[in-house]
Order: C-alpha cells, then structure tokens, then sequence
C-alpha cells in the first residue's frame, strides 16, 4: 500500500495543470478510416480517399460525408494545433484540423489546393456549409493549424512558425457538449494524395464561466 500510495502522488505531484501534451494518435479513432496510413513517432501520414469530402448542401446542391477523419472526443474548452503538409495537386485537395458535433455541425481548417494555388480554408457547417479563404502567395512547406474552443465560440488561427498565429475564422459552435477533435484529409476530385499531420496537441483550458463564478465568490 505504501509503495501504491507513494506512487500515486507520484504522478499527481508530477502532472501540470494546463500543460500541452501529445495526444497518442493510436489510441484515437478513425471515422471513414482510409486504405492507407500509419502512425510512427506520433505522426500521421495517410493517403486521403479519393473522391470525398465534407460538404453539406449550400451552393453544389449535395451533401457529402465520408473523408478519413481522425479523432478523440473533447468536451468543455480547449486549444488544439497541428502542423500539416500535403502533396496537394488536384482541385480542392486539402488536410488540417476538424471539430465536429455530428453530420450537421463541424468546423474544418487547413491548406486547401484550388485554383492551382495554396489557400489557408475554413468551412463551417450548421446544417448548411460555407466556405472561406485567405489565398497564399506561393506554396509553402507546411503550416500550423490552431483551433480554440472558448464557450459558444471557435477561433481558428494559422502560423508558419508555431509562433505567432493569425486569426483566419471566429466561428460558433454549440458550448457545453462533446466534440469529436482530430485531423482530416479530402479529395473531392483527384485520386488522392500524401498527407502528414505532426505534433498534434490538445490543452485543456478552464471553463470560462466557472472561472468567473470562483472570482466572484471568492472565500
């Protein structure tokens, strides 16, 4: 007992609140697994299906729902990142970071390959999707992705160095219910391409509200 004891408050003494860690990308669950992946070193690298994508309704008429998606399930706040790169090549090609509720509420963001060009790309989806862009004057290697998920809100933010970050979308997704987190890979028209997602990491934040409610009714 008290060599479990001592144990115990081991690992408690030694775990920091609020300190990032990497999450174990084999202990996260695939929806729409793809043919071709592995996980080595804490990174993914996938080859994206062919032909699919996430899209629902608004402007091409259809709804689609089946690329490789990656995930763990986060409920509360949190801040997550991921550095991404791609043999982007087809139109609309892409890979980055997805939060999603259920088939009708999601958030996805990262590099999307359209008009022959690299553009930083956010879709948002509450019941119907749209679709934004910051265009990218020339390819580059690879880009962080950071989603932070803040009561009622999602800000995604893009960096070239994991430095300093700049807001590219401030969403709203529905507070106080779970979120599937991971990453995502899509290729609505080409025949697939290589994607590499690395140091993928989740930080949990305080819940903002409580945070209020102990500063004012402070002992």
């Amino acid at each position: 007992m008290r060599k479990l004891s001592f144990l115990m408050s081991f690992i408690v003494s030694t775990i920091i609140p609020g300190q990032i860690m990497a999450q174990s990308l084999e202990k996260m669950q695939w929806f729409n697994e793809p043919e071709k992946w592995e996980v080595n070193n804490n990174t993914l690298n996938m080859y994206v299906t062919p032909q699919s994508d996430y899209w629902h309704i608004s402007h091409y008429g259809f709804t689609v729902d089946d690329a490789p998606f990656l995930y763990t399930t986060y409920g509360g706040e949190f801040e997550v990142k991921v550095k991404i790169s791609g043999d982007y090549k087809a139109r609309f090609d892409q890979s980055g970071l997805m939060l999603r509720i259920d088939p009708e509420n999601y958030i996805k963001a990262g590099i999307e390959f359209h008009d022959g060009k690299y553009k930083l790309s956010t879709v948002v989806t509450h019941r119907t999707s749209d679709w934004s862009v910051i265009e990218l004057e020339k390819p580059v290697p690879f880009v962080w992705i950071k989603a932070v998920r803040r009561l009622d809100a999602v800000e995604v933010f893009y960096s070239f160095d994991d430095k300093y970050y700049i807001m590219m979308r401030n969403a709203w997704l529905q507070d106080n219910c779970p979120v599937m987190v991971g990453l995502m890979g899509a290729c609505p028209d080409g025949n697939g391409f290589n994607a590499k997602f690395e140091n993928f990491k989740v930080t949990h934040l305080p819940d903002m509200r409580r945070l209020k409610w102990l500063k004012e009714n402070a002992e």
